[in-house]
């Protein structure tokens, strides 16, 4: 995947939802000459982001608007304070208004949320990942967002890792079979792609140490203690993940198990957009 084209058709893809055949409140009253400002209102304590996407709309639509960060992707702000202004046509500024604001509102939502997570993991060595539980055609920036706010990605799609999760095995058989299988595949294909097996219990994971052959094995719903025992399975053989019922309240007991990853949906799907603004100026 590039990042760059896939951001761009995302761009693409969501002006064209708003604008249509026309923005016809603004072609209907402002002169398509007039030249204006903006600035765009923080109107409440977040962790800023999206500002490199809001960016590229804008010089989507004008690429030779001026566009001034007075905020950077990542920065801790305060409500009142500004992120950045616009000095474009106006016309320029009222068709990517509303594309820029629901981008950035979702983007800082998600990394506030995020941000508070990794906080709560100050001191430990366990790295919190996003999952695929996030919004269709939008994951591109969500995953993003996670990024910003501290977090790491996991995979992206079903593409760029193989997830032996429980429906798969489920379905294959057994750990082992669905194991040797993915070996095969992988083998047969020649893909360079990383191997994880979702655990149930820790008879599972016994079955995934019987076998081997894999980079990651992901302790779905255990509880901490469970996890510890695990670990001392593993020995260090293995990357581990926790997942499953892992919230900003209880992610220290995960994280003081000594787990490698702990994984959330929660920080994407659980997430509440911020509160934006774009107000007009005089130049």
């Amino acid at each position: 995947m590039n990042y760059e084209t896939e951001l761009l058709q995302l761009i693409n893809n969501a002006l064209n939802e708003d604008i249509g055949d026309g923005d016809h409140s603004t072609l209907c009253c402002i002169s398509p000459q007039a030249k204006g400002k903006a600035i765009l209102k923080i109107k409440e304590n977040a962790i800023i982001s999206g500002i490199g996407v809001a960016e590229k709309i804008f010089k989507t639509i004008q690429p030779d608007c001026e566009f001034i960060k007075i905020k950077n992707d990542g920065d801790a702000v305060n409500s009142g304070e500004i992120a950045f202004e616009i000095i474009a046509n106006i016309h320029t500024i009222l068709k990517c208004e509303r594309v820029v604001l629901n981008t950035m509102q979702r983007m800082s939502g998600i990394s506030t949320l995020t941000k508070q997570y990794v906080n709560e993991l100050r001191g430990y060595s366990t790295q919190l990942l996003d999952t695929r539980k996030t919004t269709p055609n939008f994951r591109l920036l969500e995953k993003e967002a996670v990024r910003i706010g501290g977090g790491m990605n996991h995979r992206f799609g079903l593409y760029d890792m193989i997830m032996l999760k429980d429906n798969h095995i489920d379905y294959c058989g057994s750990i082992e079979k669905a194991i040797t299988l993915c070996n095969e595949y992988i083998s047969n294909n020649k893909l360079n792609l990383k191997i994880e097996v979702e655990t149930r219990n820790l008879e599972d994971v016994k079955r995934v140490l019987s076998v081997g052959k894999v980079h990651r094995i992901m302790l779905d719903n255990f509880k901490p203690e469970d996890i510890k025992n695990a670990l001392e399975l593993i020995a260090g053989k293995y990357e581990t993940e926790a997942s499953g019922g892992i919230t900003i309240q209880n992610i220290k007991e995960y994280a003081a198990t000594g787990v490698d990853f702990v994984s959330c949906g929660a920080v994407i799907h659980q997430a509440k957009s911020i509160d934006l603004s774009l107000k007009a100026t005089l130049i």
